[in-house]
């Protein structure tokens, strides 16, 4: 059982790294541009230098969309289906005893709460991980049909011209592209609390509208999710630019 536990472990903070990685590049650029918009010091100081910003915004665009073709990718050895492959064959862990097991030995106290805690937890089945897998196809098709040939075609290999890459770029939205990222953040999250809590796996709201999480006043504790940290960054980022024009 802990060899098990151990390999969904590595598998579980593996696929944290890379959505988390794909989600700050996105927000990091998609934030600043709309501070940017917003702000007329900004935006005076950046066309300063803006050779250096088309670099910096080129840089985390070519970054997001290799992280997220390694998310995609069934050619990538970390891919969101090896994940919850892994999750799936191993569904033991997920287990009352497993779980209870886990709990005492991170708990020198756990004699006084564990036999209440453990009558709510959920124990899943297959129909839970074939459930997720849905969720998982639908969004990989529109990864294939409109996000796959950016890292296969433009950045892996300089195979499209620029006119054909601007096409590219209008097949996508940036509603979509938000809600796809943020999806593999609610994925991850779900197995989190499965494992670690007995949470029953289902995909819990998230934010993931720019302008929503530039309206919030985020106060940086744990649990603020990454988007939202990158955010309110980028927002902080503009007020600091802005009080050097001043």
């Amino acid at each position: 059982m802990k060899a098990k536990e151990e390999k969904f472990i590595s598998e579980l903070d593996v696929f944290r790294t890379e959505v988390e990685s794909a989600i700050q590049f996105f927000y990091a650029a998609e934030g600043f541009k709309a501070g940017l918009r917003e702000s007329k010091k900004a935006q005076n100081l950046v066309n300063r230098t803006p050779l250096f910003w088309r670099t910096t915004f080129g840089a985390l665009q070519q970054s997001f969309f290799i992280s997220l073709g390694r998310i995609f990718d069934q050619t990538s050895k970390h891919n969101v289906d090896r994940f919850l492959k892994v999750a799936q064959e191993n569904i033991e862990i997920f287990s009352k005893p497993a779980l209870e097991a886990r709990k005492r030995a991170d708990s020198a106290n756990a004699n006084e709460w564990i036999d209440n805690y453990m009558t709510d937890v959920y124990v899943p089945d297959h129909k839970d991980f074939r459930r997720l897998r849905g969720y998982i196809s639908k969004y990989r098709r529109i990864y294939e049909c409109r996000y796959r040939d950016f890292r296969r075609k433009v950045y892996a290999h300089k195979e499209l011209s620029k006119t054909d890459t601007y096409a590219l770029f209008a097949k996508t939205s940036i509603t979509e592209t938000q809600k796809m990222i943020i999806f593999l953040n609610r994925l991850h999250s779900a197995l989190w609390q499965l494992f670690h809590n007995g949470r029953k796996p289902v995909l819990r709201p998230m934010k993931y509208s720019t302008e929503v999480m530039r309206r919030a006043e985020v106060q940086r504790w744990k649990g603020v999710q990454v988007q939202e940290r990158i955010v309110a960054d980028t927002k902080e980022l503009i007020k600091l630019i802005e009080k050097t024009q001043q």
